[in-house]
């Protein structure tokens, strides 16, 4: 099985983010907006500051697989982001109803 983001749409993964930045103001509100953008809530989000670092963990069960690299690619543009580290588990496909 191919995993490009083109062969994703329909499956969804079982994703971790693990964030470092620089902690600044608004920094938590940033990196939630990647989700938000694209109507997903994350399962979890928790943040620990150490001096002037933070690191941010945010997982979500079910995932569209095909937004994953989106949204990563996303974090890494937030401006006092160090690091980006993900962990990506295609668990499968995703049922989705009529509005």
């Amino acid at each position: 099985m191919s995993f490009q983001p083109w062969a994703l749409v329909g499956l969804h993964a079982a994703v971790r983010f693990s964030v470092q930045a620089e902690s600044a103001p608004g920094l938590l509100a940033r990196l939630v907006q990647p989700f938000a953008r694209r109507d997903l809530v994350p399962d979890s989000f928790t943040a620990e500051r150490r001096g002037e670092e933070v690191r941010v963990d945010i997982a979500m069960d079910r995932m569209p697989a095909e937004m994953v690299h989106l949204v990563e690619g996303n974090l890494r543009q937030i401006v006092g982001v160090t690091a980006v580290t993900m962990r990506q588990e295609i668990t499968g496909a995703v049922r989705r109803q009529a509005a």
